[in-house]
């Protein structure tokens, strides 16, 4: 009885439950709300788009105005102008009041400077969109790592429970014959040994399970439910198309980290222009207004407006000489653009290794989905086998628990391939910048 008991067990740990749980769409849709990393993507984007504005704003017109209030006390004679221009002595202390009212309006014509540092702000903000799309493209690799590393860990506690249970009846049992004397020692410190040892494996599984779940509401931001399974019969599908460089060259031309730090190569160069601008001179048109007055409390009624004045000029500035902080801006701007040149060509040499790995990766990992169907069913036979001979006492009980810790790690390895294979698939896609929200639907399709 407690032989056949056991592949009972290990086929209900492994079969996968019916139930209305959460699924991986329920998933994407909480991390898309609360997932940390998404946001601070999403900050930095809209903060690197403002700089545009600010650096268009230094070839917009610039308008200001002032007004000037001044009090100026006497304590002696107090002296003023008279309407004809003669000063006019009033013999007593008081104070003068000053108003000068100004306007300035200014237009930059020529700024090459200003020009080269708008055009790096739009290269800037187009390296920060690639970068907030590479981060929204793997939270959809990240959701479904942590839906797939709940399953898994599960999984595993399910047959490690189920193993726990057998060597504990299993050594109740040969406890129970070696009082009886139809059992040796040896049969009892074995399978005690066994009983103690899955016993520790079962404690570690939950410890590994709570972390998955936690793994799992870090992205979400909630609690983690019931969650669907993954059904058996998945489809074992290539990568289309079924061509190694056509996966690089894609991921070349789209992945959205390549094009962050080509965008960011852009924009250094439009910067090492702008820092060469500040030798060239640059022209700007001016409108300025004032008006003046003046009156004093010694002499009320005295007061005097002096006419508006409007100014309009154009200002010529010709850099001479800055100290070498022009040069020194320059090898700046120069370093930093072939800093991230550098950049630029890992991210490329990375993503083309990644292509190609997951792609074999794919194509290796339906024969090992195959391979792990076969070869649980082969030691599911096996334990049979085994089973039946122990009865007739032409097999040991080692060699029983051998073809049971067999069956174990053929159904946690076949397992184990089934989630890295959906997940190779979709960080191939992630590889050439081509995953999308359809992929994880079509993934979600392969839960029950």
């Amino acid at each position: 009885m407690r032989l056949k008991l056991l592949p009972v067990l290990l086929l209900l740990a492994v079969a996968p439950v019916v139930g209305h749980g959460e699924d991986l769409m329920d998933a994407y849709r909480q991390s898309i709300a609360n997932d940390p990393v998404l946001a601070t993507a999403d900050a930095q984007r809209l903060m690197v788009a403002e700089g545009v504005p600010i650096a268009r704003s230094a070839l917009l017109p610039q308008l200001s105005a002032g007004l000037e209030l001044d009090q100026i006390h006497s304590g002696g004679s107090t002296q003023t102008t008279d309407s004809n221009g003669n000063i006019v002595d009033t013999g007593g202390g008081g104070h003068v009041r000053d108003r000068n009212l100004v306007g300035n309006l200014s237009q930059p014509i020529l700024d090459l400077s200003a020009i080269a540092n708008l055009r790096a702000a739009h290269a800037s903000d187009d390296a920060q969109e690639q970068t907030y799309q590479a981060a929204l493209q793997n939270l959809y690799v990240r959701v479904a790592s942590a839906y797939f590393g709940v399953l898994q860990a599960q999984d595993m506690l399910d047959i490690d429970r189920s193993y726990e249970e057998a060597y504990k009846s299993e050594y109740d049992q040969t406890s129970a014959r070696f009082k009886n004397g139809l059992s040796m020692e040896a049969d009892v410190n074995q399978s005690k040994a066994l009983y103690l040892y899955i016993k520790g494996i079962r404690i570690s599984a939950e410890d590994n399970l709570k972390d998955a779940r936690r793994a799992l509401q870090q992205i979400t931001g909630k609690p983690v439910g019931t969650l669907k399974k993954l059904r058996d019969d998945l489809p074992m599908q290539g990568p289309q198309p079924d061509d190694e460089q056509a996966w690089v060259d894609a991921a070349l031309k789209t992945n959205p980290t390549v094009l962050a730090a080509r965008y960011a190569v852009s924009s250094d160069e439009h910067k090492v222009t702008a820092a060469r601008a500040g030798h060239l001179p640059t022209l700007t048109a001016g409108v300025g207004y004032n008006k003046f007055g003046q009156w004093s409390n010694a002499m009320p009624g005295t007061a005097a407006y002096g006419p508006a004045t409007t100014t309009v000029g154009l200002t010529l500035n010709i850099p001479l000489f800055s100290g070498g902080l022009t040069h020194a801006q320059v090898k700046q701007a120069l370093y930093q653009r072939d800093a991230d040149q550098g950049v630029l060509e890992s991210q490329r040499r990375q993503a083309a290794r990644d292509a190609a790995n997951y792609f074999n990766l794919v194509k290796d990992g339906i024969e090992q989905v195959n391979s792990g169907r076969e070869s649980v069913d082969a030691a599911q036979k096996s334990l049979a086998s085994m089973r039946a001979g122990y009865t007739i006492g032409t097999q040991s009980m080692t060699s029983v628990v051998i073809a049971i810790q067999y069956l174990a790690d053929s159904q946690s390895q076949y397992a184990a391939a089934k989630y890295q294979f959906i997940l190779d698939k979709l960080l191939l896609k992630q590889a050439a910048g081509t995953i999308d929200m359809h992929d994880l639907e079509a993934v979600n399709g392969l839960l029950q």
